[in-house]
């Protein structure tokens, strides 16, 4: 029997449960009660502070289909979700081809493109505010002299192209880490190869390593996707704050705004459940379709 096979096994039932128990009680306290708590509210009318609660039945989630503003909260929500993705993948991928070309320093350029991925998302949308900012910004001015118009804080279309920087450089470093690592499996012979027969770096990059990295993309589009609809609340609350007139304002924010601002919390309640089944079925999607042309040999 090879080490592989061999298997721990436990003689009595009470010490598996024990070692369990800790992130059992994690769960319980910081996911199934808040969860369970607010598929509760959204069934529900109450005052801020809890006194009295109305049943509503559905009345909740009739209002966020009749709404107008949810609409585009979901369309916004698409489109920053798609950009985000789209773009930290695609300069991900860039950059641990890149990577994996260097012989000397690669170590030093790998840990440049990794550090990002420790800054706060609130400290990188700040960042990338001061760089762009209208009144004072390097970059914003840099733009203003080459004739672009640049105003963030009243443009729609400046502002969602901010945020969406800022969030795909915070998730570039994620990426590159599982990209740069999925490179070193390929077999250098099989480059090589490909070259001797008078594959140019394009064709090799197309033809060769991308359907050996499909495992590593898929992943990471699943990854990047809940990324862009949850993780980003940071970026968009120190940048935009949702604005200008909502052009920003992504579901997870309305989220928040609805709920702690408004103090709405029926509506909160069942925006959370929406949004959570939004991003379910995406998955399901992306698992039912995508995962097709995945080649995991």
């Amino acid at each position: 029997m090879s080490g592989r096979d061999k298997k721990v096994v436990f003689k009595g039932r009470v010490l598996p449960w024990l070692l369990l128990a800790p992130q059992l009680a994690v769960l319980a306290v910081f996911f199934f009660w808040p969860a369970g708590e607010g598929i509760v509210q959204a069934f529900f009318l109450s005052d801020p502070f809890f006194n009295t609660m109305i049943f509503v039945g559905f009345d909740n989630f009739r209002d966020l289909m009749t709404s107008p503003e949810y609409w585009d909260s979901i369309r916004v929500t698409l489109v920053f979700s798609l950009a985000t993705t789209a773009t930290a993948m695609g300069l991900a991928l860039a950059l641990a081809v890149a990577a994996d070309r260097v012989l000397h320093g690669s170590m030093v350029l790998r840990s440049l493109v990794i550090w990002p991925y420790a800054v706060a998302p609130a400290i990188a949308g700040m960042l990338w505010l001061f760089l762009f900012h209208p009144a004072f910004g390097v970059l914003a001015l840099a733009l203003r002299g080459l004739g672009i118009d640049w105003d963030p804080l009243l443009d729609g279309t400046d502002a969602m192209v901010l945020i969406v920087a800022a969030a795909a450089w915070k998730q570039v470093s994620y990426n590159f880490v599982f990209f740069f690592a999925g490179l070193q499996m390929i077999p250098r012979s099989l480059i090589e190869a490909a070259a001797i027969d008078g594959a140019g770096p394009l064709r090799r990059l197309r033809d060769i390593v991308l359907p050996l990295l499909s495992a590593t993309s898929f992943f990471l589009l699943v990854m990047n996707v809940i990324y862009a609809f949850f993780d980003t609340f940071g970026i968009v609350d120190a940048v935009t704050e949702g604005g200008p007139g909502g052009a920003t304002r992504i579901l997870v924010y309305k989220v928040y705004k609805d709920g702690f601002q408004a103090q709405d919390y029926g509506s909160s309640a069942a925006q959370s459940i929406v949004l959570m089944a939004i991003v379910i079925v995406l998955t399901f999607l992306q698992f039912r379709y995508v995962e097709r042309r995945v080649n995991y040999a």
